[in-house]
């Protein structure tokens, strides 16, 4: 490996590159595909049937194969036409404008390929073009080769990253301007560049320049993922003939709904910062999350409309390309007003229907993906959210499988350690390489990347040594790589040293790590701390009845507890850069109980829960439950939980949103309409709040604490507006005895050492840290 000859060169490169990640419809042949009838154009594609080239506010009628009608639509102001959730079948026709389409057929959902003729269409190995799927839709897309870094590098050639083909070859696939000539907005092409990969930046259809209409991870979505795969790996620049996946957050969950559909040529994916399933982001614990998800689902509807007519919101590269000529991506644009109303679908889907839940959720179908996959979360992402490991359980297509989390944001699936793994398993699995390759070059780059992404300007952040990287073959890093425990856990993350023993508190550095074969890691223990007198946590419950009470109004404070940047230079930099406003709670507002100093270091992994019995003044209430750890006279935040009164009712089985059996540390609410009950009146009821993942080392000399609220408060981005009662408040009693013992559960691992001293204040990363302010509860009455 030569030295990189022009370091400064390269570095402003990826520095260009890098903080682009903060920041058409033609007809292909095919057997039953489309049919065209006096200037316009119908088609058969995957439960749906389109037609384009009518008149505006015309209607348009979908006929089967017996003659009836499905359905009458009118036709959008760009003369196009969808319609959805067709049964398949061979012979329907669409009627519009005193006009008849040929015979179209409508296909099923499944991956297989009805359509082969799209696999010789040419892919250039540089440059900005349209790829065609199998029902003709034409989805924009920007190829990087690996000197291009991200579409920025401005023509010239960097320093010891391959200029020839064939090259190692990643897809990078979400509805986020990924196709952007400039560079993908909110992907990391720049970072795979730099590992030595091509990327192929591929933006999802109804978005962007990209033909068809958009609706959220549709089964069209995984099959275009599947043909983008097959399609990419055929062109003669691709190494092997077979492609990669990577990106983070919308380009990380893209990985999982295609490699379920199992494309043949698809090597391995690396998806990061993901979600488990739809409702622990959107509706977690029942309670609509209104400060993130619902943002932006908005935002892909405005993105989502078609670019070139004046609509806010678009995709500004698109807007540029239309004025600019590019007719495709003009033309491109005949279906988005098709795009499905993401608002009424939330509004319509606030309880678990399996029909509709499942197959948006992962976790209920990475059981099909076979292929190797490295996988990054982080237990406190304030856009994801910290459920993402509940998917170990259910990843058993494949042996071939490694899972990092860690404390942090939403961007430390990025951070120098997991950073270090990534590029192994992508050398490894998709280029067929020894690390050692190419590593300078990616240790090199790491400095201005993490000032990109992180914003961090005050220290150089790098990658410590990597043992893979120092093996000399393919065979011997392979090997290393592979003696890894499938789950690995960074504990402390900004707490840690640089590789050269600096430490800035903040800085993307973990104190230490542990790898566990499994998750929940064998020998678990479901670890009990009981509610009780004094505002505290005993071993025991209570052998008298402990009676507390809080008015529980979401109004009280406000929605988030950080006022600045959540992004680079903000809650992605270091704790110089942090402004966190973790407000106290005032006196009467919930109740709080914090334990005796421990008397041994307690490690915990996993989910946990706390059970209430409660009595509620109104027929519905929110909780929100806080677990943090206090010490030395500050208080560190560690995990939330929530949820509705009225969903309480909890799954028996494994026939469950979650797919998975229940547990005392991992409850599952059944959130099924029909399971809804009122909060009884005058009586005690039993509501357990499950708490998402943690990973955290309690030292001895800590206390834990649980406090237990109305919703809000306590996340960056997280919040709930509609959070009950809505408008007013309650009043909530909280008992704790033998008869009714109310808990907090958390998951300690035994005999698990903890390797560095205690954390300052602040350093932990999206783990605030405040004074510790005693908190003395209400008494309330049996």
């Amino acid at each position: 490996m030569h030295a990189p000859a022009r370091p400064s060169r390269f570095a402003a490169v990826v520095a260009a590159a890098f903080s682009l990640v903060v920041a058409g419809l033609v007809i292909v042949t095919g057997p039953g595909a489309q049919a065209a009838q006096d200037g316009f154009t119908a088609a058969g594609s995957a439960r749906q049937v389109y037609a384009v080239g009518l008149p505006a506010g015309s209607q348009a009628t979908l006929v089967d194969p017996a003659g009836d009608a499905v359905g009458t639509q009118t036709v959008n102001e760009l003369g196009g036409v969808l319609f959805r959730e067709v049964a398949p079948g061979t012979g329907y026709v669409v009627q519009a404008d005193g006009r008849t389409s040929d015979a179209l057929t409508v296909h099923g959902d499944g991956a297989q390929q009805w359509n082969e003729s799209i696999y010789d269409q040419t892919i250039p190995s540089d440059g900005y073009g349209y790829l065609t799927t199998r029902d003709g839709t034409r989805l924009a897309y920007s190829v990087h080769p690996p000197s291009d870094l991200g579409g920025v590098a401005g023509g010239g050639t960097l320093p010891d990253l391959p200029t020839d083909a064939p090259f190692p070859t990643l897809i990078e696939y979400s509805g986020y301007g990924y196709a952007n000539p400039a560079g993908p907005d909110s992907g990391i092409a720049a970072v795979a560049n730099a590992m030595g990969f091509a990327v192929v930046d591929i933006q999802m259809r109804g978005t962007g320049c990209s033909g068809g209409a958009f609706d959220f991870f549709e089964p069209l979505q995984s099959i275009d993922g599947y043909d983008i795969v097959e399609t990419v790996a055929r062109q003669p620049w691709v190494q092997g003939g077979k492609v990669g996946m990577v990106g983070i957050s919308y380009g990380g969950i893209s990985q999982l709904f295609t490699a379920q559909t199992q494309p043949p040529h698809l090597a391995a994916i690396s998806p990061l910062s993901v979600i488990d399933a739809t409702a622990t982001t959107l509706y977690p614990g029942g309670i609509l999350n209104t400060g993130f998800a619902v943002a932006w689902a908005k935002e892909r509807q405005q993105q989502a409309q078609p670019a070139g007519t004046g609509a806010e919101g678009t995709q500004a590269y698109a807007e540029q390309r239309i004025t600019d000529g590019d007719q495709t991506c003009q033309d491109n644009q005949v279906l988005h007003p098709e795009a499905a109303d993401l608002m009424t679908k939330i509004e319509q889907n606030s309880h678990y229907r399996p029909r509709v839940a499942d197959p948006l959720d992962p976790v209920s179908f990475v059981h099909k993906i076979t292929v190797p996959t490295f996988l990054a979360c982080q237990f406190q992402d304030e856009q994801t959210g910290g459920h993402c490991p509940a998917l170990v359980r259910n990843f058993t297509g494949t042996d071939k499988k490694w899972f990092t989390f860690t404390n942090g944001a939403h961007i430390d699936s990025l951070d120098p350690a997991t950073l270090n793994r990534l590029y192994d398993f992508l050398q490894l699995y998709v280029a067929g390489q020894a690390p050692i390759q190419n590593s300078a070059l990616i240790q090199l780059a790491a400095p201005v990347v993490y000032q990109q992404a992180m914003g961090i300007s005050s220290d150089p952040i790098t990658l410590p040594p990597d043992p893979v990287q120092q093996q000399p073959t393919y065979d011997a890093a392979l090997a290393e790589f592979e003696k890894a425990p499938p789950v690995r856990v960074l504990f402390d993350n900004g707490a840690g040293a640089s590789p050269t023993g600096t430490q800035s508190p903040g800085d993307p550095y973990a104190a230490y790590e542990k790898s566990f074969a499994s998750l929940p890691v064998p020998g678990t223990e479901a670890t009990s701390w009981y509610l009780g007198s004094g505002s505290a946590l005993h071993a025991k419950a209570p052998a008298r009845p402990s009676v507390d009470r809080y008015t529980s109004d979401p109004r009280v404070l406000p929605g988030n507890d950080f006022t600045g940047s959540t992004g680079g230079g903000g809650l992605w930099g270091n704790a110089a850069q942090w402004s966190w406003d973790w407000k106290q709670r005032a006196h009467g507002t919930a109740v709080s109980y914090v334990s005796p100093k421990l008397t041994e270091d307690l490690t915990t992994v996993g989910a946990g829960a706390v059970h209430l019995w409660v009595r509620s003044s109104t027929r519905d209430v929110d909780f929100q439950a806080t677990v943090s750890e206090v010490r030395d006279g500050h208080e560190t935040f560690v995990q939330s939980g929530w949820m509705r009164g009225s969903e309480r009712r909890l799954a028996t089985t494994a026939d469950n949103i979650m797919k998975q059996q229940p547990s005392l540390l991992q409850p599952i609410p059944t959130f099924r309409a029909a399971d809804v009950q009122p909060m009884p009146a005058h009586r005690w009821t039993k509501v357990v709040i499950p708490l998402y993942y943690q990973g955290h080392a309690y030292r001895t000399g800590s206390r834990i604490r649980v406090t237990i609220s109305a919703p809000g408060g306590e996340q960056p981005i997280w919040s709930f507006a509609e959070a009950r009662p809505q408008g007013s408040a309650a009043v909530v009693h909280v008992v704790s005895s033998r008869r009714h013992p109310s808990r907090l559960i958390l998951p300690v691992v035994p005999g698990v050492t903890i390797d560095s001293d205690a954390p300052p204040c602040p350093s932990l990363r999206n783990e605030p840290c405040r004074d510790y302010v005693p908190f003395e509860n209400q008494p309330g009455r049996p």
